[in-house]
């Protein structure tokens, strides 16, 4: 997917642009390419992105281990306000109001979808990963303890018994 330039969404009719995604994105891993759709409309100060969106990642059970496979599906919608770029010159530690907590494009810049779309379905993996409801995790064997010793460490073995034997 390529960047959309902002202005240019001003000059689209409805001042939206629909793009049909049937992809894969680097660096989410998934078994199935991306289908969905997200259309783009240009609000005057804001863009509003709506996506629909579903694919199949496989992961790996918290609990046994195992890979399973996931359906992933978003249909999410989100205001993007547009504003000039502002200093960054802030202090390190800073009270912000709740309602400054937005993210803001220039409106001279660049949407990018595929970064958009990513974030969105990041935001969707499941937490636990577990492969089903009655996963019971991986079986404890309890470890066989080998009363043989090392070759390399039978010097030190030695010098203990002797320690032991001067002690008593």
């Amino acid at each position: 997917m390529e960047a959309i330039y902002i202005p240019r969404l001003l000059k689209l009719p409805e001042r939206k642009e629909e793009i049909t995604i049937q992809e894969s994105i680097a660096g989410l891993n998934t078994l199935t390419p991306i289908r969905g759709l997200m259309v783009i409309k240009h609000g005057g100060n804001y863009l509003e992105v709506v996506a629909k969106a579903e694919t199949i990642v496989t992961l790996v059970c918290d609990r046994c281990l195992n890979h399973y496979n996931h359906r992933i599906s978003i249909n999410t919608s989100e205001l993007i306000w547009l504003e000039a770029k502002q200093s960054e010159d802030f202090p390190q530690e800073r009270e912000v109001a709740v309602e400054d907590l937005s993210e803001t494009l220039s409106p001279d810049g660049y949407f990018e979808p595929e970064t958009w779309l990513y974030e969105q379905l990041s935001l969707a993996m499941p937490l636990r990963q577990l492969c089903g409801k009655t996963c019971q995790g991986t079986e404890i064997t309890p470890a066989v303890v080998n009363s043989s010793i090392d070759s390399r460490w039978a010097s030190l073995a030695n010098l203990k018994n002797q320690l032991s034997s001067n002690n008593e």
